[in-house]
């Protein structure tokens, strides 16, 4: 087997893992989703596990990335234009039901995107849509290489920044944002996940009690005041409990506190 997944960074690796638990949602008959895909990504980069402590941080998790799956799947169903920033392992441009000439454009780093493909060759997955990888460290300049690679920044686009800002400082994230709003015309959206309670919030705690390396990388993001940003910088934002849509889609919630995303519309 190849030994090119240890080669991941610290925090591309929590993608082979975010995968497993994918892999464990859609061997359920009542699966939230469906990621053929998600199998061959955990075990062609299970080594990164083979040290990992015994107390795992994957049950911890496996509720909010099954409902976050989901939640984001439906965020994208409609759009013509699809920007998804630190996409790591997920396959949505090679399992989602896209409209014909539908643009998806993938946004990671070099290694991440190289290991994503090598293995969706090997699974012989063909997108359905007009998928895009641009290769990007996506605290450097990003915006030129997306330009350039076809994001007409005229359209309205879907922007997914899935479980990524809590890897990023403030200042990070910020700066994250506004290359978005500025890349975004009117009617565009993006969403992010959105803890309200900051540290308090269940399902971090949960986590920080357990420890590991996931936890330590963890830098907070834009923080609890996300829509009162995004309001301020021309969008108008909406906010979605990880509790509340689980019940939507027929799934037991957990006590995680109130966290859960913001979405927001670009206004004109």
């Amino acid at each position: 087997m190849s030994r090119e997944p240890a080669q991941l960074s610290p925090v591309s690796r929590t993608a082979v893992g975010v995968a497993g638990l994918r892999a464990l949602e859609n061997g359920r008959p009542d699966r939230l989703f469906e990621d053929p895909y998600a199998g061959a990504f955990f075990h062609a980069g299970r080594e990164l596990f083979e040290n990992a402590p015994r107390r795992s941080l994957g049950p911890v998790f496996a509720h909010q990335v099954a409902v976050r799956t989901r939640y984001y799947d439906e965020f994208v169903a409609d759009a013509g234009q699809v920007v998804i920033l630190a996409a790591g392992l997920d396959a949505r441009a090679f399992r989602l039901p896209w409209a014909e000439g539908v643009r998806v454009f993938e946004l990671d780093l070099p290694e991440v995107l190289e290991f994503k493909d090598r293995v969706l060759a090997q699974q012989g997955a063909r997108a359905r849509c007009l998928r895009t990888v641009v290769p990007v460290d996506l605290r450097e300049d990003w915006t030129g290489p997306l330009r350039e690679a076809g994001f007409d920044p005229n359209r309205p686009a879907a922007w997914v920044v899935e479980g990524l800002l809590v890897y990023l400082s403030h200042d990070e994230a910020e700066r994250l944002l506004l290359a978005v709003t500025e890349l975004s015309a009117p009617g565009s959206r993006i969403s992010f996940e959105h803890r309200p309670d900051g540290v308090n919030d269940g399902l971090l705690r949960q986590a920080r009690a357990i420890g590991g390396e996931v936890t330590e990388l963890w830098q907070g993001g834009l923080g609890t005041k996300a829509p009162e940003w995004l309001a301020a910088h021309g969008w108008t934002p909406e906010t979605a409990t990880i509790a509340d849509l689980a019940v939507r889609y027929g799934r037991e919630p957990e006590d995680t506190g109130r966290g859960g995303f913001v979405a927001a519309t670009r206004v004109g």
